[in-house]
């Protein structure tokens, strides 16, 4: 396995969207991408839409857009490896990038955690548990969870260490984590 680049942790609820690479990368619903306050105060530059893109735009801010429904069908490998490219020129450039979608449960946590696997050496299971800690309504659909196990194989080269099967739609992501010990 890689070296691990330290990731955050800890819940601010105050906050419109949450860090999870300390100075790069946040997470957020669509409604962060309106907080011009919160964007200038972050410092961010770059806004990283999964899906539909943000309504209205801040001036000075660099769009980005990838698309992917919400359906467990949906393939997230293309995405995945755009938003790799994306968040490392932002990274490369000292910027910082708000990542989201509609709400920040599904896809784009699902972009973030397979950009932590593939950039920065976490395993789904310590990805998974930094996003939910930072936003604890995250819980990607079933498609999407059992495509990060397989891409969590591919890049580690062995089992995946969550099981995608024991989150169902009555067990929240969070619960699932805090029972099998985060």
């Amino acid at each position: 396995m890689g070296k691990k680049k330290q990731a955050a942790s800890g819940s601010d609820n105050k906050q419109p969207a949450s860090c999870i690479v300390p100075d790069l990368l946040y997470l957020g619903p669509v409604s962060a991408t309106s907080n011009s306050a919160f964007i200038e105060r972050q410092g961010i530059n770059h806004v990283l839409s999964v899906g539909k893109s943000p309504a209205s735009r801040i001036e000075g801010i660099t769009y980005h857009r990838l698309g992917l429904t919400d359906e467990e069908g949906s393939s997230i490998a293309e995405p995945v490896d755009k938003a790799c490219e994306i968040i490392d020129a932002v990274a490369a450039a000292k910027g910082k990038v708000l990542v989201h979608c509609s709400a920040a449960i599904s896809r784009s946590p699902s972009i973030v955690a397979a950009y932590l696997m593939k950039r920065r050496g976490l395993t789904l299971r310590e990805s998974l548990t930094v996003l939910v800690g930072a936003r604890a309504v995250v819980s990607p659909n079933p498609g999407f969870l059992r495509q990060l196990s397989e891409l969590e194989k591919e890049i580690f080269q062995g089992e995946s260490t969550f099981d995608p099967e024991g989150v169902t739609s009555s067990t929240k992501l969070a619960a699932y984590l805090a029972q099998k010990g985060g």
